[in-house]
């Protein structure tokens, strides 16, 4: 099989793999629970040219596709039951967080459905002309290339503003949560969506590679790792494909002199450890001021030792296992080189907690600096380093020294203040006295290398559309000497 590569399974856009069909593994048993032929290059294409033929009158008429999300998330939320065990199956997350991912879908893709048609109105300028209007048009044929840390969400809520404006899709998800792209897909077919529209594809990183070519294919998205993520911008950036990537973050958290402990702590938690550490704006560095360090460490590791972990099944787990084999072995080994560094483990420890599946317990270390590993790379995983600074100028001079910016959170009791250090960070994305989640009624994004382009709001409904500005006039202009 095909090396995995954490967050993006299977896409490595380096090696096919000579096996013809894909497995799926149960990572809280570690049982197999499907088997699916790999797409060829020609059905691939196929599939391509259906999707451009079915765009050919899905670009019509919004008010038509703004039904079909209706009639979506009727179906998806219909089905919750089994498209949550079905994603905790695949992929670990505790049940609970599954059917909050599901219900997440439904309300993006209404969202869309109310409020899309405003979004991709004309709009009216003045110029020398005598009218002037600037239109929003679909592009086309959009290929998705996606994770499996929220199979879902990743999927649709790329999907649904891209669908609202007129263009159609085809999703090659990542081989851990195949799965689960099938059933967006099946959700869209008993919503009555014409066929062609939405498309899921079982393929492996050659089948990445004939998607990003296809002649059919007028722009990429792609969620994943920096590597990869390069990769595919450089892939189809050969092919003056428009590319939206999101790479990921090592999202710093500050705790201000002034924070409100209690609730900071709690929001460390959620923060750090949603679907067990592995999420692209989980806060992954914890940076607070030595006025409040010791007061916030003892709370964040008390209420961290309360989490349950275990079965992701059980209605009162709170953190199931890591997605695969080679997820584990990852964090395992940054526990054993951080100890090394000289960190201080508080909790955790960095040991596999059961013979069965991929589980391990959330982790926390103190005494980090800034320079270390773990608090430089993005850590895909339930371990949270502690940075002790002497106020909060040196927390944003930390924050900011890292090769990623997407996600960032500031606790302080003092508005002026977040005002003022909210500005200071290099990310996309600011919370206040709260962790940071994606929402569609707000842009979805980073910058230096946790990509760019955004998703969400109208900004993202926009990245896959041709802006058009068309001009009449009644006669001639002869005064402009210039193009």
């Amino acid at each position: 099989m095909n090396k995995d590569i954490i967050k993006d399974s299977s896409l490595s856009l380096a090696s096919g793999t000579m096996d013809k069909k894909l497995k799926t593994i149960n990572p809280a048993t570690e049982e197999v629970l499907e088997e699916y032929e790999l797409i060829g290059k020609e059905q691939l294409n196929d599939i391509v040219k259906k999707s451009r033929n079915a765009f050919l009158e899905w670009k019509e008429d919004i008010d038509k596709r703004a039904d079909f999300l209706y009639a979506f998330a009727k179906e998806f939320r219909k089905n919750k039951e089994n498209l949550a065990k079905t994603a905790t199956k695949e992929m670990g997350k505790a049940i609970k967080e599954s059917r909050s991912e599901v219900e997440k879908c439904a309300w993006t893709a209404e969202y869309y459905a109310d409020h899309g048609k405003i979004f991709a109105n004309d709009e009216v300028v003045n110029t020398d002309a005598r009218k002037s209007i600037i239109t929003f048009q679909p592009l086309g044929v959009i290929g998705s290339i996606m994770p499996w840390n929220f199979p879902y969400w990743q999927g649709l809520r790329f999907a649904a503003p891209s669908l609202m404006v007129g263009n159609t899709i085809v999703l090659k998800p990542a081989s851990a949560t195949m799965q689960c792209g099938i059933e967006i897909e099946k959700t869209f077919d008993r919503a009555g969506v014409p066929h062609g529209v939405f498309q899921t594809i079982a393929g492996d990183s050659s089948s990445a590679e004939t998607l990003i070519d296809a002649d059919g294919i007028s722009a990429v998205t792609f969620t994943g790792s920096v590597p990869v993520g390069a990769k595919v911008a450089q892939r189809a950036t050969s092919h003056l494909k428009k590319t939206v990537l999101e790479l990921g973050g090592s999202d710093p958290f500050i705790v201000c002199d002034d924070a409100d402990i209690e609730k900071a702590s709690t929001g460390a938690v959620k923060g750090r450890f949603i679907n067990c550490g592995q999420s692209c704006i989980a806060s992954k560095r914890f940076i607070v001021t030595k006025k409040v360090a010791s007061d916030f460490i003892e709370k964040f590791v008390q209420k961290t030792e309360k989490l349950k972990v275990g079965d992701p099944l059980s209605e009162d787990t709170d953190i199931g296992p890591l997605v695969n084999a080679k997820s584990l072995e990852n964090m395992q080994g940054i526990v054993n080189r951080t100890v090394k560094e000289g960190a201080e483990l508080l909790t955790g420890g960095g040991e596999r907690i059961k013979n069965k599946g991929y589980f391990f317990a959330p982790t926390i270390f103190k005494n980090v600096l800034p320079h270390m590993e773990i608090a430089q790379e993005e850590v895909f995983g339930p371990v949270a380093p502690v940075i002790t600074v002497d106020d909060e100028k040196e927390a944003i001079r930390i924050a900011n020294d890292s090769k990623f910016g997407l996600g960032a959170s500031i606790w302080t009791q003092d508005l002026e203040k977040a005002e003022r250090l909210s500005s200071m960070v290099q990310s996309g994305i600011v919370t206040v006295n709260n962790v940071v989640v994606s929402d569609p009624r707000v842009p979805f994004g980073g910058v230096k290398n946790s990509g760019f382009g955004r998703e969400l709001s109208r900004f993202g409904m926009l990245e896959f559309v041709n802006i058009k500005s068309v001009r009449f006039y009644d006669q001639l202009n002869y005064e402009h000497h210039v193009e």
